[in-house]
């Protein structure tokens, strides 16, 4: 996910395998590792800058029949990376929806919510800069002496989560970009079912901010935003056969 949402994108040099199978290299070290994508829970490839205070999310575009020219050798391997700035708290977000149901609502340190066995990178998403000052927008927080202890909040994270929507629809608009045609394209939907440019970029800024978080705030999300949700219109009945056809078909 774009940190503050601005769209900005740049293309990393380094080789796909280091991206893929990573030296193991010290936290000043920038580090290429693997992190539960927080949508799915699947394994998902990111990036920490050298001493992680930044997270960046690692795509790999792949086309047959293509290379690079380095210096005087063809390097085979032609897939581009894309390395995005993501915020850390969409990933912070899924420990702390599932420490939620697990625990039943009980207020946790964060070091021991933001565990996660397969993933031994996990913890350095609290390193992140300005993790600790705005993980408040997503969690109530209760300080007992010099700890501070931590509860997932759906209200707060509703409202964080529009903001986000609101700032995507500000990104998409100053760099003119129409969505109208986008959304009826991912929906499958009518033209006729949405009249309102407003409401197709603030549709679609949730379509993108729902690649980021799970299944269920995404439905959630829906409703807090006063979107509707889209449906398909009903596939028409198929033609009837001519009587004729029909009774030389049998």
């Amino acid at each position: 996910m774009l940190h503050n949402l601005q769209v900005h994108n740049f293309f990393s040099s380094l080789s796909t395998e280091a991206a893929i199978d990573p030296p193991k290299t010290p936290e000043s070290e920038p580090l290429f590792t693997k992190l539960r994508n927080p949508s799915t829970g699947e394994a998902t490839l990111y990036l920490f800058n050298s001493g992680a205070q930044q997270l960046f999310e690692v795509k790999a575009f792949h086309e047959e029949r293509r290379s690079w020219f380095i210096g005087q050798t063809v390097q085979q391997d032609g897939r581009l990376l894309f390395v995005t700035p993501m915020d850390p708290l969409f990933l912070i977000l899924y420990y702390l929806i599932k420490a939620d149901k697990e625990q039943q609502g009980k207020f946790q340190p964060l070091d021991q919510v933001v565990l996660d066995s397969e993933y031994p990178s996990c913890p350095l998403l609290l390193k992140c800069a300005d993790v600790k000052q705005y993980i408040q927008h997503v969690t109530e927080e209760k300080e007992i002496g010099s700890q501070k202890f931590h509860k997932y909040s759906q209200e707060k994270t509703l409202k964080w989560l529009k903001k986000k929507v609101n700032q995507t629809v500000k990104a998409l608009k100053s760099n003119n970009i129409l969505v109208g045609e986008r959304v009826l394209a991912s929906t499958f939907i009518n033209s006729k079912q949405i009249t309102d440019a407003q409401e197709d970029y603030v549709r679609y800024a949730h379509g993108l901010i729902s690649e980021y978080i799970p299944e269920d705030l995404s439905k959630e999300l829906l409703k807090y935003l006063g979107l509707p949700e889209l449906r398909s219109p009903a596939p028409e009945p198929p033609l009837k056969m001519p009587e004729k056809r029909r009774a030389k078909k049998k």
